[in-house]
């Protein structure tokens, strides 16, 4: 019996790993996306359409970087633990587009932005996805969103956002969602320290 005592104490070590997996946690869900955080590898296999936005340098890849689930690297590191963002589109019947003012700076949606900039990360039918970054008093003119767009903050921040004749300070964190819906019409000004984000616009 002696023997057994390891082999026993190292089942009870894997179990305590596997129950401190924490379950997805729904952040988000509409007719058209749902937004999960994530805690395993495995749990993308129930996610086969959906972009991957690694929080945290492990299992899912890089922080900030973004991929699509059925491009995952991560075949090999199943039972592993990290902490990624899923965002999944849904297939929803096209909505007639938003008009859009007339782009007049190098945003998403037109407006001028000042001390922004943007690099495209990956784009299919379903999602055009890049990394964004408000520097140190940034400025995003009024604009119109053409499409809904998912962002996923990876450094939090302080963003002064002005929508609908009201202006509201938001505290974003690390791993906070927003959605920023079509139609939707604001601008906005980086309060703090510079802002990392990654940016999913989903496709009509």
């Amino acid at each position: 019996m002696p023997r057994l005592l390891p082999f026993v104490s190292s089942l009870s070590v894997l179990a305590g790993m596997a129950a401190a997996a924490e379950p997805p946690t729904v952040l988000l869900d509409n007719d058209r996306v749902r937004v999960l955080r994530v805690s395993t590898t495995e749990a993308l296999a129930e996610h086969p359409a959906a972009v991957i936005v690694p929080l945290e340098d492990g299992v899912f890849g890089k922080t900030g970087a973004a991929y699509w689930s059925g491009e995952t690297p991560a075949s090999s590191a199943q039972g592993k633990t990290a902490t990624a963002i899923v965002i999944e589109p849904k297939d929803a019947p096209p909505r007639p587009l938003v008009p859009a003012p007339p782009a007049s700076g190098p945003g998403p949606g037109g407006g001028v932005f000042v001390g922004m900039s943007f690099a495209p990360l990956f784009e299919n039918g379903r999602v055009a996805v890049i990394r964004g970054r408000m520097d140190v008093g940034a400025t995003e003119g009024f604009h119109t969103h053409a499409s809904d767009i998912v962002l996923v903050h990876l450094s939090g921040g302080v963003i002064e956002d002005t929508a609908n004749g009201q202006t509201k300070v938001n505290r974003w964190k690390h791993g906070d969602v927003e959605l920023e819906a079509r139609g939707s019409s604001h601008s906005a000004r980086n309060l703090g320290a510079a802002v990392d984000a990654v940016l999913v616009t989903l496709k009509p």
